[in-house]
């Protein structure tokens, strides 16, 4: 059987608030870091949950990855699951990185179309 509805209700509270504390520090520390969001599919929890940070330009990104930032951002996405007592075996398995800028030029700025079809990629 799966989660309720309001299992899923209390696990989408504490990944929202641990999410958000992991955004606010990589946003003081990281340069070009804008916001992150996470995705998931209750119904296969925890393995389809997906945390995308998202910088402002690709070459940001890029820049923060080659400088080692990518593993801060998975540490720090570590420690927001662990506290929403959400327990993965391979975190880095469930991080993405992205860019408003690639978001603008392959969908027009639209992160709900980018998303889906990121999903459909996974799924």
């Amino acid at each position: 059987m799966g989660l309720s509805k309001r299992d899923q209700a209390h696990i989408e509270r504490r990944l929202v608030a641990t999410l958000t504390e992991a955004c606010e520090t990589a946003k003081a520390e990281i340069i070009g870091f804008t916001w992150l969001t996470h995705e998931v599919d209750y119904a296969e929890f925890p393995s389809s949950l997906s945390v995308i940070w998202v910088f402002d330009t690709q070459a940001q990104k890029d820049l923060a990855l080659a400088s080692g930032q990518g593993e801060r951002m998975v540490e720090l996405t570590a420690i927001a699951l662990s506290e929403a007592d959400v327990l993965l075996s391979q975190v880095s398995a469930h991080v993405q990185f992205d860019s408003e800028e690639q978001c603008q030029r392959a969908h027009a700025g639209n992160w709900q179309q980018r998303l889906a079809r990121n999903r459909s990629k996974r799924g």
